[in-house]
């Protein structure tokens, strides 16, 4: 039960990562871009272990 909670949250986190870059490919800030950026990135690792 714990590990499809774990996954589902994991694929959250990258879905909202990849929907904030999509939203800032048309102003890009540096701040916001690397928060999707580690978003999607903590998302991957948590899928990882």
């Amino acid at each position: 039960m714990f590990g499809i909670l774990k996954k589902v949250l994991a694929i959250c986190l990258i879905g909202l990562g990849l929907g904030i870059l999509l939203v800032l490919l048309l102003p890009i800030t540096g701040w916001l871009f690397l928060i999707g950026i580690a978003l999607i990135a903590v998302g991957f690792l948590w899928l990882a272990c």
